[in-house]
């Protein structure tokens, strides 16, 4: 019960810590996206369910005897996943989300295999990050055209 609880308190301190300001996520949803983007509105609920994954992968990887180097992978995955949006807005670059979303993906996948020797559930559960990511990669690089 310690662990469920700390990783949610961990995942929620990221997630406001790396959250943007108003002003900037204002900024954000100014810019043009491309025209086949016409499943925007669910996207929050995408991202709600990968969180809700991440969070049941890292909970299991612990339980199966998952060590805190394994841990701290899964927070490492955390802040390059929550600072894609929070980069953008930040440095109001379209480039650094690229770079932080394939960083992000690259790391999932070696994440995803290292996890999978203990537990394939947990591996199991990176995957709708890992088929999500390259999509929101493919936006954003697209959205730098739009938005030069």
């Amino acid at each position: 019960m310690a662990a469920a609880l700390l990783i949610l308190l961990v995942m929620a301190a990221v997630v406001a810590g790396l959250n943007p300001n108003r002003a900037a996520f204002s900024w954000f949803m100014t810019l043009r996206r491309p025209a086949w983007l016409s499943f925007e509105r669910w996207i929050p609920l995408i991202w709600i369910t990968i969180y809700a994954c991440f969070y049941a992968s890292a909970l299991l990887a612990w339980q199966s005897g998952g060590s805190l180097a394994i841990q701290a992978g899964y927070l490492l995955l955390l802040v390059l996943v929550q600072s894609y949006t929070w980069l953008i807005c930040r440095t109001r670059r379209l480039a650094n989300g690229t770079r932080v979303g394939f960083a992000g993906w690259a790391w999932g996948v070696a994440l995803a295999l290292i996890v999978l020797e203990s537990s394939r559930s947990a591996a199991l559960l990176l995957v709708p990050y890992l088929l999500w990511s390259p999509v929101g990669t493919l936006v954003t690089w697209q959205m730098q055209r739009l938005n030069r």
